[in-house]
């Protein structure tokens, strides 16, 4: 009888492949109406099946190689330009870093080094000095760096002058940041708003990429193929930003639709600095299961819960995208029909990670963004979040009460959890 019986078919995901055993199998002494196959081949298809039951009932199979990339292993570069005679102190140099580092790791690369100069001008070349340019390429050799990521947006020349001279891959600040939104966009309109970014991005620095076809040369009545190409993908790029600005013109008309469809209660958003908390509350005072993790941009669309104040009244929370310090304005312009929810709203419930050492810079940058969205006079509230990680809060709140008005203290750990009833109660 034949091990395998007729119709057996063994399924799994194998490389991306359906491993499907034959109809029927044949042994060497079987010769009616059954697949020939040698003794070693039967081996070997045996060997596979038993191995795609172990994937399907979870077994630990040893891995024969890795299949996963390695991490890139990056080198950061911040380089502050001196305003009106003032320059950044090191602490402050440090602290962009530092947020630099998250951003990059959040985006998948690990930081192997550090390089910071200070600017009376941008050098067109390099944006950082010839001598520093030097430095930071045997950085790169001795470090093992693949990539290079910039602190500030750097122009496609100097991008391209940067990659020539340190042999690796160059990135500034926003197409990190576009990197992470593209990674966590989870809806269609999320993901339609972090395209047209990318592509508006990208528009400008085709020649870099294209760099590879400027050796084919072109003459009196002959134009390259490589500059044909870069004609030919801007024209589609072009086409591929107006059609994405055609469909989240019809998102913010359907948006602006179901808002209007809604109950008549009032509207509070949460706007804040990215990792401030803003998530972690709205589930504190909605009970809602929002997704919450300790990275910057955890999650970028909206979410709308209704909150129960009591004694019968409601009010409906906004959770919207965080900000960030030099936020690229392509990103505000794609997510502008998201942030319209912000704009929309009655009230603003503005939140504060009161543990971090700049947070007045975070209060200043958030403040800046609103300005351009939301008209003045909105009632606001600040909430100075997480005061759990503070060694005297009561000490912080007074302070910025001083600086910012209405302040209140909160923390999903105790002592400050009645920060949320107090938030609640506003």
């Amino acid at each position: 009888m034949s091990p395998w019986p007729a119709g057996q078919v063994t399924r799994a995901l194998l490389g991306g492949s359906l491993l499907e055993t034959p109809r029927s199998w044949k042994r060497s002494d079987q010769t009616h109406d059954h697949v020939s196959v040698t003794a070693i081949e039967w081996q070997q298809r045996c060997v596979l099946a038993t191995f795609a039951a172990g994937l399907s009932k979870g077994r630990n199979i040893p891995r024969l190689h890795e299949t996963s990339a390695p991490a890139e292993r990056a080198i950061l570069v911040a380089a502050p330009i001196r305003h009106r005679g003032r320059t950044s102190s090191i602490g402050t140099i440090e602290e962009h870093l530092d947020e630099l580092e998250r951003l990059v790791d959040t985006a998948g690369a690990k930081v192997v080094g550090r390089v910071s100069q200070r600017l009376d001008r941008v050098s067109p070349a390099y944006y950082v000095g010839r001598g520093k340019a030097v430095e930071l390429r045997n950085l790169v050799l001795a470090r093992g760096a693949s990539l290079v990521v910039f602190d500030d947006d750097l122009s496609p020349a100097q991008g391209k002058n940067l990659e020539a001279l340190l042999g690796v891959r160059v990135v500034d600040r926003t197409e990190i940041i576009l990197a992470i939104f593209a990674r966590r966009a989870q809806s269609r309109e999320a993901r339609m708003q972090v395209e047209l970014a990318q592509h508006e991005y990208l528009l400008p620095r085709l020649a870099r990429m294209w760099v590879h076809l400027s050796r084919i040369r072109g003459g009196i009545g002959l134009r390259g193929p490589g500059e044909a190409q870069i004609e030919t993908d801007r024209r589609l790029i072009r086409r591929k930003i107006s059609g994405l600005k055609k469909q989240l013109d019809r998102v913010a008309r359907h948006r602006r639709t179901v808002r209007g469809g809604r109950r008549s209660i009032p509207t509070v958003a949460l706007v804040g600095y990215t990792n401030a908390g803003k998530s972690s509350l709205l589930n504190a005072l909605t009970g809602a299961n929002a997704f919450v993790e300790d990275r910057l941009f955890a999650t970028l669309d909206t979410l709308v819960r209704e909150c129960d104040l009591g004694h019968g009244l409601r009010v409906r929370l906004v959770d919207t995208v965080g900000f960030i310090r030099k936020l690229p304005h392509h990103l505000v312009a794609s997510f502008r029909a998201t942030l319209e929810e912000a704009t929309g709203a009655d009230a603003l419930i503005h939140v504060v990670d009161g543990s971090h050492p700049d947070w007045e810079d975070h209060v200043r940058v958030v403040r800046d963004v609103l300005a351009e969205l939301v008209p003045p006079g909105r009632p606001t509230l600040m909430v100075l979040n997480k005061l759990d990680r503070v060694a005297e809060p009561e000490s912080l709140l007074r302070t910025a009460g001083l600086s910012f008005g209405e302040v209140v203290g909160t923390s999903l750990l105790r002592p400050f959890v009645h920060g949320v009833d107090l938030v609640r109660g506003w």
